[in-house]
């Protein structure tokens, strides 16, 4: 069941996303993009087993039983932090555009 919620989940972030890249204003395309790598990360995460105990804490049971991977968690934190200063940057510049142009329409730049 919650592996078909999450499924499910993804799908629609991926898709929303997608209809928002594929949109003519340049804010929503970079929206989109943001919602897909966040989409990503969260699939990153699901797939790399939820449930588990923390690494640090296995020395009370067997050795290395059901234990979370923690390179999934710190690469898809550091995925994170640089998504969150890419999406600022384009945000930025999708700003300057604006100045200069007067507009942010795909088809009229």
């Amino acid at each position: 069941m919650t592996e078909t919620t999450l499924a499910v989940v993804l799908g629609a972030l991926f898709a929303f996303g997608t209809y928002l890249v594929l949109r003519r204003d340049v804010v929503r395309v970079v929206w989109g993009v943001t919602i897909i790598s966040q989409a990503a990360n969260a699939y990153l995460i699901t797939m790399g087993d939820i449930a588990g105990s923390v690494p640090v804490l296995s020395h009370h049971g067997p050795p290395f039983s059901g234990t979370t991977d923690p390179l999934v968690q710190a690469l898809v934190l550091t995925a994170i932090v640089i998504g969150f200063g890419t999406t600022a940057f384009a945000l930025a510049l999708t700003y300057r555009v604006y100045e200069e142009h007067g507009t942010i329409d795909l088809e009229e730049l």
